[in-house]
Formats: C-alpha cells, sequence, structure tokens
C-alpha cells in the first residue's frame, strides 16, 4: 500500500488524483494540503478517510480545526510539516504556481517520491530541484499528460538514442485568429477551453500558449535535453500526447484520450501500471489526427518561455513570476488579454538575470519580478 499526499488537493487535479486513490487497492491517502477551502478540503478528508490536513490560510485553518476531529496544519509551514510527519510514500503536488516549489522541496528533502503536477516548481528552480531529488535518491514522476507521455516513452531508451522530444498543445480556444482579433478577448472566452477543464490560471496559460513554453522548459529539466531539440506542436484533437524522434528515425507516439486521471495513476503507482475506468480511444471514430506549427507571431508567449528558458539563471523565474501577476490581473478584469505578454516582457527586460545558487535566489527574483509586473499592469489601461 503506498501513501500518499495530495497537494493542491481541492483543485481539478487534486480531486482527480482523490478519484484515483479512491479507486485503488494500492494506495491510501494519508494526507491533503490547500491553500483556503476549508470546506471543501474537509468534505475530501471524510471521503477519503485522512486524519492530517493542512490549510496554508491560518483563518480557513482555524475555521477547519473546528470541525474536524483530525489534525490541522495551519500557515505557511503547514504543508511542510504535514509532508514530513504523515510518513508518505509519494507526494502529489498540485498545487498552482510558484508556491508549489515548497512542497517540491519538503518532499524531495526527505526523500520522498515526487508525483509533480507543479510544473513552476521546474520552471522557477530547476536545476536545484533536479540536484536535489539526485541529492536525495528521491524520483520525480511527471503528472503533465505531455511529459507523462514523454516520461513513458522514453523509459528503455539508451543514452543517445534521442534526437528530440515533442509536445503537443491544442491551441487553446483562439486558435487560427490573429493577435489582434484577440487583444481585448473576454475572460469568459479565454476560460472557454475547447478540450481540457481545468483552473483558471491554466486555462489562461493555454490560451496564450504559456502554459506550452513552461512545459518546454519543465521538459528540459526533467529529461535533461536542450532547448533546440524540444518541438511543440499545435495538435487540436488532444489525442497525441507527446512524440519522440530517435536516432534511426523512429517516432514513437503515446496516444490517449484527454483524461488527466490516466497519467496521475500512472504517476501514484509507478513503477506499475494500473487499471483506470475511462473511456478507451477508438481512432476509427476519432478519424483524423492533424498537426500545424505554432504561431508565436500571436502568441509570443511561447517565443518568451523559450527565450527564458535558453538565458537561464533567474529569467524563467521572472517569467513566471511576472505571469502569474498577469494572468491574475487579467481574470481580475484589470489587464486586457492582450497585454499578458507585454506585461511579461517588459518584466523580463526590466529584471536583471542572475545566477540561481540558492533557493533564496529564487524567490528574490520571484519577489522582484512580482513588484515589476505590478507596476507594468497599474500601467496598462484594461
Amino acid at each position: 500500500m503506498r501513501k500518499v499526499v495530495i497537494v493542491g488537493a481541492t483543485g481539478s487535479i487534486g480531486r482527480q488524483a482523490a478519484e484515483v486513490v479512491q479507486a485503488s487497492d494500492e494506495l491510501e491517502a494519508v494526507g491533503l494540503v490547500a491553500g483556503r477551502s476549508w470546506k471543501e478540503l474537509l468534505a475530501l478528508a471524510e471521503t477519503l478517510e485522512v486524519e492530517r490536513i493542512a490549510l496554508a490560510d491560518p483563518g480557513a485553518a482555524a475555521l477547519a480545526a473546528e470541525h474536524f476531529r483530525g489534525r490541522v496544519h495551519a500557515g505557511s509551514e503547514g504543508a511542510i510539516e504535514l509532508i514530513c510527519d504523515a510518513g508518505c510514500d509519494v507526494v502529489l503536488n498540485a498545487a498552482v504556481g510558484a508556491a508549489g516549489l515548497t512542497a517540491t522541496i519538503a518532499a524531495l528533502g526527505e526523500g520522498i517520491d515526487l508525483a509533480l503536477a507543479n510544473k513552476e516548481s521546474l520552471v522557477v528552480a530547476g536545476e536545484l530541484v533536479t540536484a536535489l531529488a539526485e541529492a536525495t535518491g528521491a524520483r520525480i514522476v511527471p503528472v503533465d499528460s505531455e511529459h507523462s507521455a514523454l516520461f513513458q516513452l522514453l523509459r528503455g531508451e539508451a543514452p543517445g538514442t534521442v534526437e528530440r522530444l515533442v509536445l503537443t498543445a491544442s491551441g487553446g480556444p483562439f486558435r487560427g485568429r490573429s493577435r489582434e482579433e484577440i487583444a481585448h478577448a473576454t475572460v469568459e472566452e479565454a476560460l472557454a477551453h475547447p478540450t481540457w477543464r481545468m483552473g483558471g490560471k491554466i486555462t489562461v496559460d493555454s490560451a496564450t500558449l504559456m502554459n506550452k513554453g513552461l512545459e518546454v522548459i519543465e521538459a528540459h529539466h526533467l529529461f535533461a535535453i536542450d532547448y533546440d531539440r524540444i518541438e511543440v506542436l499545435v495538435h487540436p484533437q488532444s489525442i497525441v500526447h507527446g512524440l519522440v524522434e530517435l536516432n534511426d528515425g523512429a517516432l514513437l507516439a503515446h496516444l490517449g484520450l484527454p483524461d488527466m486521471r490516466v497519467p496521475i495513476s500512472y504517476a501514484l503507482h509507478f513503477p506499475d501500471r494500473q487499471d483506470v475506468a475511462v473511456p478507451r480511444l477508438d481512432l476509427a471514430v476519432v478519424g483524423r489526427l492533424t498537426f500545424e506549427r505554432p504561431d508565436t507571431d500571436t502568441f509570443p508567449c511561447l517565443r518568451l518561455a523559450r527565450e527564458a528558458g535558453r538565458a537561464g539563471g533567474t529569467a524563467p523565474c521572472v517569467l513566471n513570476a511576472a505571469n502569474e501577476v498577469a494572468v491574475a490581473a487579467f481574470l481580475d478584469r484589470r489587464l486586457p488579454f492582450g497585454a499578458i505578454a507585454a506585461v511579461v516582457e517588459g518584466a523580463l527586460e526590466r529584471c536583471e538575470v542572475r545566477a540561481v545558487r540558492h533557493f533564496d535566489d529564487v524567490l528574490a527574483a520571484d519577489s522582484e519580478a512580482r513588484r515589476v509586473a505590478e507596476e507594468l499592469v497599474a500601467g496598462v489601461r484594461a
């Protein structure tokens, strides 16, 4: 029986992870972590019969403690305490944004395997995170559908045989439209993703293609491969989740209907593979699979992410922090959709790229980038 802690338990990935745990005879949830949604967390804890929960918001933790018979960890250190004390075998980190780095460090620092859905951990501190995993012997198994696909395809391939990795992108709700047409897109339009049902922030990132840019940086660190050998293709059917080109010209593909329970189950059961009750892919019904190059003129966030990744140091951290600020402002209707990329680019231009030698360097860069991004948002009329 593998004991699991779910971080970001009340979000989309967290709730689906709970479904996977509940359906498996091999998994047991021993801890749940959320930000401030205490009522939802208590309901989930009751369903999974969990005796430990953590809430980052102290007020929410206090309210939860009044209604929960088990232990409630509170505040910014709550997740760390729970991860270290729960006796778990794997932590599924589904927190949103750079805030998820704390849970990643806590799990890997304790030598606990990490099922990683929080791509920002690798974006903002990839070299430090992978070095920590190597030092403690903890395994990082990706949960993102694209990275899970590549992870599975690469198993058993000998070093030196991989020529190229291909990440697929749905293209989001604005695929095929011009930069001018989407400059003042509404929040509702941006959240109308054609394939996946996700949280607000990641859905907007999909609409700008920033999500795919972050995934390029994540793939660079996960698979130790140069940026020039990581490609993005727009694939609106979202059936092919990743491709690997080998040195003999073979192209391996991972296919499946879009359902996050599949990569979640794979990561939690790894290295085993268990049954998952999801609809099966019928290619005759799908009929056709199409691919196209991404339009980086209309969606410059993908280009900015690649540039930040190549620059290295604190640049990816600045990219991510500025994007989080810009997306939050857009969702609050304080920033036009078309200005998200401009805020990110402005922050990258104004924040000096520095070397990253310690996690404190990441925190400092994150703080500076958020301050600069807020100034840039304030200078734009929504």
